[in-house]
């Protein structure tokens, strides 16, 4: 079995002596860092996740922090998410694109206060995007990547672990909200989100060394709960129509194509760089969009893109794919042209081990 090879080009996070010391059995490699992918099994990780509470090491998602006088006006340059009534305290959801509208990442910011934020990305270098822009429109403003390293804890026990930890008021934050909360002398934030449907919260870890202590005061205290080092699991986002930069959207989509004209406030968003181009796109429509894709018979490994096809047609293509145990069917994501996109239209799943029959469906499962 092919493993990473150590390198300065892949490191490691302060929670990785934890990850190993659980049992990892698989990484990829995501902004540079090692992400763990699996502990158990992918199916065994699935099922503890939805029953019991996770700790994952998400360090890899990186923060670009802007911090200086033209901070808010960078930050909405960067988004066709109209920020003007973004609060310090609140996290967004923010597709980042480019001046032709296509998605450079999909982040959540943090409104820190009026001339700070940081900007937990995705899987792309969007720190040089963000540093270009800012010195290219002569912007007074600082760009860099601080010394912070988000530790996500996941699933329905994860309120009763966090109050262990942090104090019971952690549990009266809102959705996609974040607070200032204290651990052995430090003070974290702490948001109510996460990359699952479970439900949780991301702790934003500052300083390296402050990473095991952490990881070992959550395992610790949650011992009577189950608690399990855990990761991002591939079944669980599928059903929950979580997507993945890299994988289900790339630059060469707008956020319309992936289903996410909703945080576009194209109209009032002035200052994006994509503005334009982003106005010609939801006048038009897209072409194509991201859909369920519902996916009979046995699946391979979805370790590429499979073409999704009518008759001789090429119509779109699934870019991830899994076994769902729980709903008893092949789940997937795919971008489908707009004359084969409408409920329940019947397809074909070109896989490396032959064709799959695939429907479409209008939600996602969870």
């Amino acid at each position: 079995m092919a493993v990473i090879a150590p390198s300065r080009r892949v490191r490691r996070t302060p929670f990785t002596d934890g990850v190993e010391a659980a049992g990892v059995k698989g990484y990829t490699v995501y902004n540079h860092m090692m992400l763990p992918t699996v502990f158990r099994s992918v199916e065994e990780d699935y099922h503890h996740l939805k029953a019991a509470v996770q700790v994952w090491d998400v360090a890899v998602e990186r923060q670009v922090e802007l911090r200086g006088p033209d901070a808010a006006r960078l930050m909405q340059m960067l988004t066709p998410r109209d920020l003007r009534g973004m609060l310090p305290g609140q996290c967004y959801y923010v597709p980042i694109v480019d001046e032709t509208g296509g998605m450079l990442n999909d982040p959540v910011a943090l409104k820190l206060s009026e001339d700070r934020w940081w900007i937990s990305i995705a899987d792309s270098d969007l720190l040089f995007w963000v540093k270009a822009l800012a010195y290219g429109y002569r912007l007074d403003v600082l760009v860099d990547e601080p010394d912070v390293s988000p530790l996500a804890v996941q699933g329905p026990l994860a309120d009763k672990l966090m109050e262990r930890v942090f104090g019971d008021a952690v549990s009266e934050l809102r959705f996609f909200r974040f607070g200032w909360f204290d651990f052995e002398g430090n003070t974290f934030a702490v948001a109510r989100s996460g990359y699952s449907k479970q439900g949780g919260f991301e702790i934003y870890v500052e300083g390296h060394a402050n990473g095991m202590p952490l990881w070992n005061a959550l395992m610790e205290a949650g011992k009577d709960l189950d608690v399990h080092a855990g990761c991002p699991n591939l079944i669980e986002r599928i059903e929950g129509g979580l997507l993945s930069y890299g994988n289900d959207m790339t630059r060469d989509n707008t956020p319309h194509e992936c289903g996410l004209g909703r945080f576009c406030s194209t109209q009032t968003a002035i200052g994006c760089v994509g503005r334009d181009a982003l106005l010609r796109v939801s006048k038009e429509g897209p072409t194509q969009q991201i859909r369920a894709i519902e996916i009979e018979g046995d699946m391979p490994v979805c370790d590429r893109v499979w073409p999704l096809t009518s008759g001789a047609k090429r119509i779109g293509q699934v870019t991830s794919a899994a076994m769902s145990p729980d709903f008893k069917v092949g789940v997937g994501i795919g971008m489908v042209r707009m004359t084969h996109w409408d409920e329940d239209t019947e397809l074909t799943v070109q896989t490396q081990d032959g064709p799959r029959r695939a429907v479409v469906r209008e939600k996602f499962w969870i």
